[in-house]
């Protein structure tokens, strides 16, 4: 029997992930338990994606191997042509800090390093030069909108503020994929669409997306919603009703930067 494998529109030809029979097992003491039960699903280049579920769905196990934190037990993983699930651990890494930008719920920024600084650590990894790397990392902070704060500590800079910062660092390398999980569960309703309409702009130039989400009104802002359940995907659907950040935010009252770092 094939399983049925869940694409992205017609229209969106070049594919980015391909993921066939993926299997995940964790062994707790003498019990298994299956977090991915058979998975085959294809994401394109230029997606916006919404992964949701419940507690214990998959989706974070989902997440964390697209990620290349872990390896599936079974099935394979192809990132941009390459097969993930046989890259030894230092390969994985170079994957994870050329290929793949990170956003977190909690920001995971070093509080003693300043916003610039934050936003220059991946380029450590690599042959870039100090001049080049600085160049980068203003860029990266300019995209985000925070190009007159590069030289701020996170302690200095509201929630939001932060989250930008560390979108930032996610686009330093230029990734293929930037995967967010949860990136608006610390933030208040209209920072959280702020962070979204930039994770939108981004999008439109180009660059995938994937967040996993528990908030349906955040997924709302995505083109395409996966909802796993018993580490199976239950609906992977087009999103015809996106909505748009720049025009949501509208309807939404003000809330100054320096209100919310005081409140913070």
């Amino acid at each position: 029997m094939i399983a049925d494998i869940h694409t992205a529109p017609k229209d969106i030809k070049v594919t980015l992930i391909q993921i066939e029979h993926l299997v995940k097992i964790y062994q707790l003491g003498e019990v298994d338990v299956h977090a991915l039960r058979g998975v085959s699903v294809n994401v394109s280049k230029g997606e916006f994606v919404a992964i949701m579920g419940a507690s214990g769905s998959g989706k974070s196990t989902f997440m964390n191997i697209l990620g290349c934190l872990d390896k599936p037990t079974k099935g394979s993983y192809i990132l941009e042509g390459t097969d993930v699930g046989k890259l030894s651990r230092d390969e994985l890494a170079a994957i994870r800090n050329k290929k793949i930008g990170f956003v977190f719920q909690g920001f995971n920024l070093l509080s003693r390093t300043s916003a610039l600084e934050n936003v220059e650590l991946p380029l450590f990894y690599g042959p870039t030069s100090t001049k080049a790397r600085k160049a980068k990392g203003i860029e990266a902070l300019e995209r985000v909108g925070l190009g007159d704060r590069i030289h701020h500590y996170p302690n200095q800079l509201s929630g939001g503020q932060q989250q930008r910062v560390a979108i930032a660092r996610a686009l330093v390398n230029d990734p293929s994929i930037i995967l967010a999980d949860e990136p608006t569960g610390n933030l208040d309703s209209r920072t959280s669409v702020e962070v979204m309409g930039i994770f939108q702009e981004l999008n439109n130039h180009g660059i995938t997306v994937i967040l996993v989400t528990h908030e349906p009104d955040i997924a709302d802002f995505a083109k395409r919603h996966i909802v796993f359940r018993d580490g199976k995907i239950k609906t992977d659907k087009i999103n015809n009703r996106t909505k748009v950040a720049s025009e949501v935010i509208k309807e939404l009252p003000l809330i100054d930067d320096d209100e919310e770092e005081a409140a913070a």
